[in-house]
């Protein structure tokens, strides 16, 4: 199983859900880079579960540098990072090995697998393997030192009145059902010239990210999918001084697969959490018949309340690799 991504800022991630531990080990970090435990706690924080809308269950999520870091400060060689699961019901995923839920990775993961594979809390397949994706954005974030994020939520089951976000996530929590959404992410100061035309574009390794994020069905950069709707009178983005800043930015901060200097926009689509506790008709290869299946356990009921740190995180490691590619 191929779990690693980058060549200048290569990610590993190992373990599960419901294993002892999971971790991440990256490479390529510059030595000489201010760095401890505690650096991770604000982007994790913004992980955890906690609010009204997403899982019951409560991780401590404390991260432990088991290599890379002397002292405070990065050495150059390889930076691993654990965390240990401590709050795990795996009884709750019995039934599934047999009885797969609709839309996860139950049956694709039995069929490339095999039926004994480990789907204890979705195993490599879960949402909670973005922890370590948020640990090593952390990371990143420190080698694109000039870089600020910002990020939210635009869109919630349909709804783009952020007002209205909570009661939207409560009616689908009361229902047994789950909504999806959108989250934009803004990178201010990344700079120009990062990315290269073509396979190593800007969008093309951010995208490759973005879509290794569980639950992610859609990714655009800029304008995307509205600015086709316009001209390019209207949508070309005017250059108003010899820097390259544009009056508008429909382009999302790219040109040519090019970082041009303005900020990079990126909005990425989450879909409504699979596993929810509303009966679906769905094939059990124990009775090889179609069965009503309800899901027990706890899960979100709207994972995208979670997820802004992650495209945030998976946006740094991108970059990260662009920057030290230069």
């Amino acid at each position: 199983m191929h779990n690693s991504f980058g060549n200048r800022f290569k990610i590993e991630i190992y373990g599960g859900s419901h294993t002892e531990l999971l971790g991440v080990i990256l490479y390529g970090v510059p030595a000489g880079i201010a760095l401890t435990e505690s650096d991770f706690e604000a982007d994790i924080a913004r992980r955890r579960a906690g609010a009204k809308g997403t899982t019951p269950r409560r991780e401590g999520d404390v991260p432990h540098i088991v290599s890379g870091v002397d002292k405070g400060v990065t050495t150059g060689e390889k930076l691993e990072i654990v965390f240990y699961n401590e709050n795990t019901h795996s009884r709750d995923y019995d039934r599934l090995r047999n009885h797969p839920r609709p839309s996860h990775a139950d049956l694709t993961a039995r069929h490339k697998y095999g039926e004994e594979f480990d789907l204890r809390g979705g195993g490599i397949f879960s949402g909670r393997m973005t922890l370590l994706l948020v640990a090593a954005g952390v990371v990143a974030k420190k080698v694109l030192f000039e870089a600020r994020f910002e990020s939210t939520i635009v869109e919630i089951g349909g709804c783009r009145d952020n007002s209205q976000f909570e009661s939207v996530v409560a009616a689908a929590q009361r229902d047994g059902d789950s909504v999806g959404g959108v989250v934009e992410c803004r990178v201010i100061g990344a700079g120009r010239d990062l990315g290269e035309p073509f396979f190593d574009s800007v969008e093309s390794v951010a995208a490759h990210l973005l879509f290794s994020v569980p639950a992610v069905k859609g990714v655009e950069f800029g304008s995307g999918f509205e600015g086709v709707r316009l001209r390019g009178s209207e949508r070309n983005d005017c250059i108003i001084d010899s820097n390259g800043t544009t009056l508008t930015n429909n382009e999302g901060g790219i040109n040519g697969g090019i970082s041009n200097g303005n900020p990079i926009v990126v909005r990425v689509a989450i879909k409504p959490t699979p596993s929810i506790g509303q009966r679906q008709d769905t094939y059990n290869f124990i009775s090889q018949s179609v069965e009503g299946l309800s899901i027990g356990g706890r899960h979100d009921a709207c994972i995208v309340l979670r997820a802004s740190v992650v495209v945030e995180a998976v946006m740094a490691i991108a970059l990260a690799e662009l920057k030290l590619s230069l």
